[in-house]
């Protein structure tokens, strides 16, 4: 049984998102030129700043539209939430047929709603969770940029638009780096999102109470308040696990703003009046954009960078590159959300020297 209308939820996407900038044939060939080169590029740039270094080489980054982001993304939900599909659907045999089909296309429409609304804002992402390639063999991670999205930023942003491109590329290139050089960090995040998964309640009270509980948090947004629908669904246990979940991603996604930046000086002249600008950005947006960036919990992911590049900023600061790839170690190594917000508890834990005076 599909618990999820994936057909639908592409159809909807597709059919709800806006569509990209105006640009000429010539234009849009240039702009996915362009970012193929600049992110083999960054690359370079990335390894030999971060020093970590993989086996393997990396593939050409994979360039698409706001459609073929929604694609991709569907592929990857698949792969995720295949173990709670499939319990799900053991769950519910003794419903109904037209419950369940109906029940599938509900899920179906949300999720390509979501996606439609995010598809105009990504800029790229590193996939993690990719289908079986034609082999049967597990699919490596993918680097994708959204052409249309780099483009319509760098004109809303009025910046050098080879200067921005590759400015995003040394972000995304950072997460490649990360993935493809810590080889134990992938199957890490997946287990961890396994396990929250299947960490869900899926009684029918348990089910209407978390229901419940998140209409009341679009309520309480919709007025002003702080909630979002993540906080509202989660089960006891699931919030110990996205604790972890949390750290992690804080920690990747504030290293790839570090590197961002740390990087741009030497390779984007314009570095400084992009992130300013691209600062704005983020913070800006109309009342019902902000709204529904906080309903998905996107002003959290905002908050990750912040703090996450403070994080690595404050412990490279204090021991070198070399000591802040210790965090790369293991598991036991990565930091809690705790040494998040304080550092230099980190450096005392793992490194095991005291951190120098701020």
């Amino acid at each position: 049984m599909q618990v999820i209308d994936w057909d639908l939820a592409v159809s909807t996407g597709t059919r709800l998102v806006r569509p990209g900038p105006q640009v000429s044939r010539e234009e849009a060939r240039q702009a996915v030129a362009e970012l193929r080169t600049l992110s083999r590029e960054a690359e370079g740039h990335v390894r030999e700043f971060t020093r970590i270094h993989a086996e393997t080489a990396p593939q050409p980054a994979t360039v698409v539209d706001r459609p073929g982001w929604i694609k991709a993304n569907v592929e990857g939900f698949r792969v995720v939430l295949e173990p709670l599909t499939q319990r799900m659907a053991g769950a519910v045999n003794g419903t109904p047929a037209i419950v369940s089909a109906v029940g599938s296309r509900i899920t179906g429409v949300e999720v390509g709603a979501v996606l439609a609304f995010l598809a105009s804002r990504v800029l790229g992402q590193y996939e993690l969770f990719l289908p079986p390639d034609p082999s049967g063999r597990e699919a490596a991670g993918r680097l994708t940029l959204v052409a249309p999205n780099i483009v319509h930023a760098e004109r809303e942003l009025d910046v050098d638009p080879h200067d921005f491109r590759l400015w995003v590329c040394l972000h995304e290139e950072t997460h490649r780096v990360q993935f493809t050089g810590v080889t134990w960090l992938r199957e890490y995040v997946r287990s961890q999102m396994t396990d929250f998964l299947l960490a869900s309640d899926l009684d029918l009270g348990t089910l209407l109470e978390r229901l419940r509980n998140a209409a009341d948090t679009v309520a309480d947004v919709v007025r002003g308040g702080e909630g979002n629908l993540i906080d509202a669904i989660q089960s006891p246990e699931q919030k110990e696990i996205l604790d972890r979940l949390t750290a992690v991603m804080t920690l990747v996604e504030g290293h790839g703003d570090y590197v961002m930046d740390a990087v741009g000086p030497s390779v984007v002249p314009s570095v400084s009046d992009i992130r300013a600008k691209f600062a704005q950005r983020r913070e800006g947006g109309s009342r019902l954009d902000r709204t529904v960036r906080r309903l998905l919990g996107i002003d959290l992911k905002m908050k990750q960078y912040a703090e996450g590049s403070a994080f690595v900023r404050t412990v490279v600061g204090e021991v070198g590159m070399e000591g802040f790839n210790r965090v790369w170690t293991s598991p036991e190594t990565l930091p809690t959300s705790s040494e998040i917000t304080d550092p230099r508890s980190w450096v005392r834990r793992v490194i095991g020297t005291p951190a120098l005076p701020a």
